[in-house]
């Protein structure tokens, strides 16, 4: 089947094989016409499809061996896959292996999922220019230089890959760090600090909606006046990043081995722990009270 013609050149091929040249249509007349009749080709028919996803292809099996699964549709030749259904945790008849060694360990599905940052990407980034490493590296500039990818997790650790060719100082917050990584920072003159973040605390980052700072929010009604004024005085208003609330986590950023942003909260001689306490160097005295029954004093 041909293509459609528009109507006005359908006209004017007409009137030019039966007689004299028809009077010439001015250009608004003739961009009417064009616009009024619609032109499609009809090669259109030959590419007609269903929208993405609209359609499932179903697997025909035991119809012949074009698809693949004829026959034995699958299945296989003779035994029981083949005749009747086992069931997937079926281990041919011997006593299965959760029952004769047990099971071991479990899954944490609560666990913080991190993004791993090594020390020679970090060097790598630097080094091309896409970290600035004259100011503090903080979540926001990792995800936005894509040194460790755009898809936002619960928090950034930092990894000793590579710290031997570390060469710059930098000073780097994250949300947890090995303990050779932070040696490795710090040999190259640098400063490591461990701060508590949410995913969706680093989400608010990265929009600049929060204002990353190492300063905790202060605890107790005499500071409720000074923060309420402190946020009325900024004309846009910014998230407030969180601070940890498990004791896990508490522990964790009180550890001065850590550079967590919350040691400076122990006094001298304090452990990071909520429930060991440092024993003493002094003898604890304790004092033992007699009590005596007067039951008992009677028979004495």
């Amino acid at each position: 089947m041909p293509p459609r013609l528009p109507f006005s050149q359908a006209a004017q091929c007409c009137a030019a094989a039966i007689g004299p040249p028809a009077r010439p249509t001015t250009s608004l007349v003739s961009l009417f016409a064009a616009l009024s009749v619609q032109t499609r080709s009809a090669s259109i028919l030959a590419s007609l499809s269903d929208n993405k996803g609209a359609y499932h292809k179903r697997i025909r099996r035991g119809r012949g061996p074009s698809s693949g699964y004829g026959k034995t549709s699958g299945r296989g030749h003779k035994g029981q896959g083949q005749h009747g259904k086992v069931k997937p945790w079926f281990q041919g008849g011997q006593t299965p292996l959760v029952v004769s060694h047990g099971r071991h360990g479990f899954v944490n599905h609560r666990a913080p999922e991190m993004m791993e940052l090594n020390l020679d990407s970090l060097q790598t980034w630097i080094d091309a220019g896409r970290i600035d490493p004259t100011k503090q590296i903080t979540p926001r500039e990792i995800i936005r230089s894509g040194v460790i990818g755009r898809t936002i997790k619960d928090g950034i650790k930092l990894l000793a890959r590579g710290g031997e060719n570390l060469k710059t100082p930098v000073d780097i917050m994250v949300s947890r760090a090995s303990a050779t990584a932070i040696k490795a920072v710090e040999d190259a003159g640098g400063k490591v600090t461990t701060r508590y973040y949410t995913k969706e605390a680093i989400r608010r980052l990265v929009k600049g909606e929060s204002v990353n700072t190492d300063t905790p929010l202060p605890v107790g009604p005499e500071h409720v006046e000074g923060v309420l004024a402190q946020a009325k005085a900024t004309k846009k208003h910014y998230y407030r990043l969180p601070d940890p609330t498990s004791r896990e986590d508490i522990e964790y950023y009180r550890d001065p081995a850590h550079r967590g942003y919350l040691s400076h909260t122990l006094q001298p001689g304090e452990s990071p722990s909520l429930y060991f306490k440092v024993p003493g160097t002094k003898p604890i005295k304790r004092r033992v009270q007699e009590v005596v029954d007067p039951e008992m004093a009677k028979l004495f």
